[in-house]
């Protein structure tokens, strides 16, 4: 299958509860209509981030499909209108973002319904082949990744090789997706000498000042 993340921001002025509550009882409605909807998921910005500065994205989207063939037919249908005039309605989409991407699950663990998401884009260092940063990624980063203490579930959503074609450059080189029991939880590992080892591999094939991250709360839509 292959999975579109929208990454996203509120309309100017709009209260974060406002836009929240509107996106998850709401825009369901009209996304569920697309035809080919295989999973749909929110994943939500922890009111939490916000006490502290404006996050970098309220949250992201993710809906899965077949392939590109019904990914295509989905965007392609009348429905498809309908979403884009939903979101107009509390999305900036001068802001709003998109990759297409390809899951790799690295830890299949069953995080609990409160679990903390935490979503950061990444992109590879200069000079890096996209096959040579995928397959580090990969091979090397996700067995390293897998093992950290705590960590209940970790996903590598790698952009796929067709967002390169004809000089393209995609928003970002993927999403790492990674669900704690709790912030104490995540920042406990953080302080242990696996997630050293994680950050250090992570710098010889990341371009760091192009990361950005969000922790949220995951909506499950269409299971």
């Amino acid at each position: 299958m292959v999975k579109v993340i929208t990454f996203l921001k509120r309309k100017a002025g709009m209260p974060v509860e406002e836009f929240q509550g509107y996106w998850l009882t709401r825009h369901p409605g009209v996304v569920t209509r697309l035809p080919g909807v295989r999973r749909y998921i929110q994943s939500h910005t922890r009111l939490s981030l916000y006490e502290k500065r404006e996050p970098a994205y309220d949250g992201i989207a993710e809906v899965w499909a077949d392939d590109t063939r019904a990914l295509r037919a989905m965007t392609q249908s009348p429905a498809h209108a309908d979403v884009q005039a939903d979101e107009a309605r509390f999305i900036d989409r001068a802001t709003m973002g998109v990759i297409i991407t390809e899951d790799h699950v690295t830890k299949d663990g069953v995080p609990p319904p409160d679990a903390v998401k935490s979503v950061a884009f990444i992109a590879r260092k200069p000079g890096l082949s996209v096959e040579d940063f995928q397959r580090h990624w990969l091979e090397v980063h996700g067995p390293i990744a897998a093992a950290l203490p705590g960590l209940r579930r970790h996903v590598q959503s790698h952009t796929r090789r067709s967002a390169y074609e004809a000089g393209r450059v995609p928003a970002y080189d993927g999403a790492v997706l990674t669900w704690f029991d709790s912030t104490d939880v995540m920042q406990a590992t953080e302080a242990t000498q696996e997630y050293a080892r994680v950050l250090a591999d992570a710098k010889t094939f990341i371009a760091f000042d192009t990361v950005s991250s969000i922790l949220t709360r995951e909506h499950v839509i269409v299971a």
